[in-house]
């Protein structure tokens, strides 16, 4: 038997610890992620607390639990919208081309010249600052890198000999569209969604460290990472172990996508 390429193990185990964690801490954590104790407050880690408390002693495990199935909510929200609004207007503008795929791609690549989390403030400034303001800014900022990859495919697909034989069968392009093009996407929108994954996670983090992602008190790894500034001196675990939690995830979910990539992308079968 085969056995799976060291990264595409390292990678799918990193991010089955990160979805199981997310799942647990959806339903159940060790203490209150939002109960406030004075009296515990800056415990080091221990056995009673094991990653220790925060400035107002709560839990930093549990709150870690509870941040990690926030920011997954919102990566999977956020790269479903993406997706959705990415692959349909690349499926459109590849599939009809000509001056109507000239119009949609002078504003799409419009908003591909701005930075991904820039496009998101802007975009925040207007939505506020809250969970599902946070999924449509990054899910709008990130559709143009979408909709590039799926009329790229389309572009080599439309002239195809099963495409002309689906149109002599009298087919409409609706349905040529949606079942022998769409089906042929969907191998680098595998490889794009994962990758997506870990921009929309680290982006959401980022935003949240600004002041800009989830409001306080609900936990995230992101504002965990920004309330444990005045404290780093006296309590360094505050801020190691949600940065240590953005890092392994960012490491696994980067593996799985080159995992992923050379299963998928015929070329790197062949190179490897």
């Amino acid at each position: 038997m085969k056995l799976p390429a060291p990264n595409a193990l390292v990678g799918g185990t990193l991010i089955a610890i990160l979805l199981a964690t997310a799942g647990t801490g959806a339903l159940w954590t060790p203490y209150d992620p939002l109960k406030l104790s004075f009296r515990e407050k800056l415990v080091a880690p221990g056995a009673l607390h094991w990653l220790g408390t925060d400035e107002f002693g709560r839990d930093v495990l549990s709150r870690l639990m509870a941040g990690a199935a926030t920011s997954v909510w919102i990566s999977i929200l956020t790269v479903t919208l993406a997706v959705v609004m990415g692959t349909t207007i690349g499926l459109f503008s590849g599939y009809m081309r000509g001056w109507t795929d000239r119009i949609i791609m002078a504003f799409n690549d419009a908003l591909l010249a701005f930075p991904g989390i820039l496009l998101a403030l802007g975009l925040l400034a207007v939505l506020g600052a809250n969970k599902y303001g946070i999924i449509v800014a990054l899910g709008i900022a990130y559709t143009p890198s979408v909709a590039r990859v799926v009329r790229g495919t389309v572009l080599s697909l439309r002239e195809r000999e099963f495409i002309a034989a689906s149109r002599v069968m009298g087919n409409g392009e609706g349905f040529t569209m949606a079942r022998h093009i769409l089906p042929n996407c969907i191998a680098p929108l595998t490889v794009l969604a994962t990758s997506m994954f870990g921009y929309v996670l680290l982006a959401e983090s980022a935003l949240s460290f600004l002041g800009l992602g989830v409001p306080p008190p609900a936990p995230t790894w992101g504002n965990m990472l920004a309330g444990s500034r005045p404290y780093i001196d006296q309590a360094v675990w505050l801020g190691i172990f949600p940065g240590l939690c953005i890092s392994l995830t960012l490491l696994g979910i980067n593996l799985l996508g080159d995992a992923l990539r050379d299963k998928l992308d015929p070329r790197m079968r062949g190179a490897r």
